[in-house]
C-alpha cells in the first residue's frame, strides 16, 4: 500500500489536464458512496419502520431533533 505522501507526488507528476480528471473522477465517486450511504440508510429505516420500530412524533419534535444533530459536534 502506498502512503498519502507517495499518492500525492505521483499526482504532481501527472500533466494539468490529468490531474483535473483526476479530481472530477474522485469527486464522481465521493458523490456515488454518499448515495450508497444514504440508500443504505433509508433501507434500514424503512426496515425498522415496517418491524414497528420507532416511536409516533409530531413535526416539530422531528424537525428539534434534525436540528439539535445538526448542530451537534459530535457527529
Amino acid at each position: 500500500m502506498i502512503t498519502l505522501d507517495q499518492a500525492l507526488d505521483t499526482v504532481s507528476q501527472l500533466p494539468a489536464e490529468q490531474r483535473e480528471m483526476l479530481e472530477q473522477i474522485l469527486h464522481r465517486r465521493r458523490i456515488e458512496e454518499h448515495r450508497r450511504e444514504l440508500a443504505q440508510s433509508a433501507r434500514e429505516s424503512i426496515l425498522a419502520f415496517h418491524e414497528g420500530q420507532g416511536r409516533p412524533q409530531s413535526a416539530e419534535e422531528v424537525i428539534a431533533e434534525l436540528r439539535t444533530s445538526l448542530l451537534s459536534p459530535d457527529e
